[in-house]
C-alpha cells in the first residue's frame, strides 16, 4: 500500500515544481534590462554555486566522485548540458521577447515529442491512441505554420531540446541524483557562461551591478530559482506514480499560456486557437490512454481470486 503521507508530500512537491517553472517568465521579465544571454550565463554559474553549497552542506562530495570518473556519465552529462543550454537560451529569449504563448506551446507539445522519441530510439510500439495524439500534434503544427506563415520554431526547439534532454537523463540512470546531474551539467557549461559574460562586458552591455541593488539581488537569485524546482521535481518523482507526475506537468504550460494571454496581452487569432485546441485534444487522448494502460497493467498484475473450497 502506498504511504498517504508520502503521496501527499510528493503531490505538493510536484505542484510546487511545475508551478515555479510556469512562473519563470515573470522572473525573467522582472530582470529587465538584462538580456537572455546574460540571464542564462548567470543562471549557469549561480546554479553551479548553489549545487556545490548543497553538496557541501549535505556532505555529498563522496557521492559525486563516482560520477566524475565514469566516462559514460561524463559524456552523457555533456550532451545533456548542450541540450539544456539550448533550452534555457530559447526559453529565456521567448520570455523576454513577448513570445510566452509560443513557449507554452513548446511545453504542451513536449510529452508527445517524448512519446515519438521512444518510438525512434527505444523501438517502442505505440498504441492507436498514441498514434492519434502524435498525428493531431503534427496537424496542429501545420495549422499554426499556415496561419502565421512560418513554422513555430521556438516552440519546436523547446519541445525537442527538452525531450532529448529527458531521454539523455533517462539513459544516465537513477544513480545520478538531481543535484549531482545539475552539478555536472552546469560545470560543463561554465566556459560558455564565462565567455558570454566576457563578450557582454567587452561590448559594454553587462548589466550586473549597474541597474540597482534590487536588480542585483534578483539576478543573484538565478541559481536558487533554477535549482529549487528541479529538487522539488526529484522529490516528487520518488513519491508519486509517473502518471500522476505526467498530469501535473501540464500546470507549467497552462500557467505560461495564461500569463502570456491574460497578463502580457499576447494575440490569440483564430488559427492559434485552432492549433492549441488540437494540441490540447492530443494531450487529452494521450493522458486518457496512459490512465487506461496503467489500469489494465494493474489488473493483469493482480493475483487471481482465491476460489472457495
Amino acid at each position: 500500500m502506498p504511504d498517504p503521507r508520502s503521496s501527499s508530500t510528493g503531490l505538493l512537491a510536484a505542484v510546487s515544481a511545475y508551478g515555479l517553472w510556469g512562473l519563470l517568465p515573470v522572473y525573467f521579465i522582472a530582470l529587465e534590462p538584462t538580456g537572455p544571454v546574460e540571464i542564462v550565463a548567470w543562471r549557469i554559474l549561480l546554479s553551479l554555486v548553489f549545487c556545490l553549497i548543497i553538496i557541501a552542506a549535505t556532505r555529498s562530495f563522496p557521492a559525486l566522485r563516482p560520477l566524475v570518473v565514469d566516462r559514460r556519465i561524463l559524456l552523457l552529462s555533456a550532451v545533456a548540458a548542450a541540450l539544456i543550454a539550448v533550452n534555457w537560451h530559447v526559453y529565456v529569449y521567448a520570455s523576454v521577447s513577448g513570445l510566452i504563448v509560443e513557449a507554452a506551446l513548446g511545453y504542451f507539445i513536449n510529452p508527445i515529442v517524448t512519446v515519438a522519441l521512444g518510438v525512434v530510439f527505444l523501438r517502442e510500439r505505440l498504441r492507436p491512441a498514441q498514434w492519434c495524439a502524435v498525428g493531431l500534434s503534427i496537424i496542429a503544427v501545420i495549422v499554426l505554420a499556415v496561419g502565421y506563415g512560418t513554422v513555430p520554431v521556438l516552440a519546436l526547439a523547446l519541445a525537442f531540446s527538452f525531450g532529448f534532454y529527458g531521454y539523455v537523463k533517462n539513459r544516465m540512470g537513477p544513480g545520478v541524483s538531481a543535484v549531482g546531474g545539475l552539478t555536472l551539467e552546469t560545470a560543463w557549461l561554465v566556459p560558455l557562461a564565462v565567455g558570454q559574460l566576457l563578450v557582454l562586458a567587452g561590448l559594454g552591455a553587462l548589466t550586473a551591478g549597474t541597474v540597482g541593488p534590487g536588480h542585483t539581488v534578483a539576478l543573484a537569485l538565478a541559481g536558487i530559482v533554477t535549482a529549487i524546482p528541479l529538487l522539488l521535481f526529484a522529490a516528487a518523482t520518488r513519491r508519486l506514480p509517473l502518471t500522476v507526475v505526467g498530469f501535473v506537468q501540464y500546470l507549467n504550460p497552462i500557467l505560461q499560456f495564461l500569463f502570456g494571454v491574460v497578463v502580457m496581452g499576447e494575440a490569440m487569432p483564430l488559427e492559434r486557437w485552432v492549433g492549441f485546441s488540437l494540441v490540447w485534444l492530443a494531450l487529452i487522448v494521450l493522458s486518457t490512454d496512459a490512465v487506461r494502460a496503467r489500469h489494465h497493467s494493474r489488473r493483469r498484475a493482480a493475483p487471481p481470486p482465491v476460489e472457495p473450497v
